[in-house]
């Protein structure tokens, strides 16, 4: 029989927080390094500058990706650390009524009045404030912020991400290069929504579809923007 640990295995939950930045990393990854070098390429009538701005794009993207990423997830460590300094507040100042709350709380999840009570009675006993931060706060291993965590893995994905349209940019010839990085990179946003949603447990077709349309309007209007101004570097 399998205990709740290797039970917990099973589900996709637990990757939520590192899967959301490890993804959102590798897709801004592959469509503003690929934006940039489609926008670059179209007003560029030599390789050497769209090397340049694809490998500018893609130091600084996964500098700043993950700077942002500890910098706001921070702010949420922040925020659930005072949430938690509150309640442990009120819970000495006035343990009754923040038992009555916990009872409430239960009550409105379906538990009768009195079963509510004897619950919230026995978990206040046990552990009072990782009660209330799990039920009234809603904070739990899996939701819990982990800025170290985030700020890695969208850093390091975006680097992954961005190397395939500088790959695309070494190797493709000048001529129509902006054709072949919009075409590699819809195969790119492609494996990268079929693999986020292999390991997120979800619909394959959805996430490819997602990132691919969005992914398309964004080279789209990148390449519009280098043809509007149409200077030659």
């Amino acid at each position: 029989m399998a205990n709740l640990d290797t039970y917990l295995d099973s589900h996709f939950i637990h990757r939520s927080n590192w899967l959301r930045a490890a993804v959102l990393g590798a897709n801004d990854g592959i469509i503003s390094v690929s934006s940039l070098a489609i926008g670059v390429a179209a007003a560029s009538k030599s390789v050497e500058p769209i090397v340049l701005a694809t490998v500018a794009a893609l130091v600084a993207g996964a500098l700043s990706m993950a700077a942002g990423e500890y910098v706001s997830v921070s702010s949420q460590t922040d925020i659930e650390k005072a949430d938690i300094e509150r309640e442990q507040k009120e819970l000495e100042e006035m343990p009754e009524e923040e038992l009555k709350m916990l009872a409430q709380i239960y009550e409105k999840r379906g538990l009768k009045k009195e079963t509510a009570m004897t619950v919230a009675l026995e978990l206040t006993q046990h552990d009072a404030l990782g009660a209330h931060i799990r039920d009234e706060l809603g904070i739990n291993e899996i939701s819990q912020a982990h800025p170290i965590q985030a700020a890695l893995a969208s850093g390091s994905s975006f680097i992954a991400g961005g190397v395939l349209p500088l790959l695309v940019v070494l190797f493709a010839p000048l001529k129509g290069m902006e054709y072949w990085l919009y075409g590699f990179t819809i195969i790119f946003l492609v494996l990268l929504g079929a693999l986020a949603a292999k390991t997120g447990g979800s619909s394959i077709m959805k996430a490819v579809l997602r990132v691919t349309i969005w992914g398309t309007i964004a080279m789209g209007l990148s390449a519009f923007v280098g043809y509007l101004f149409g200077v030659n570097v």
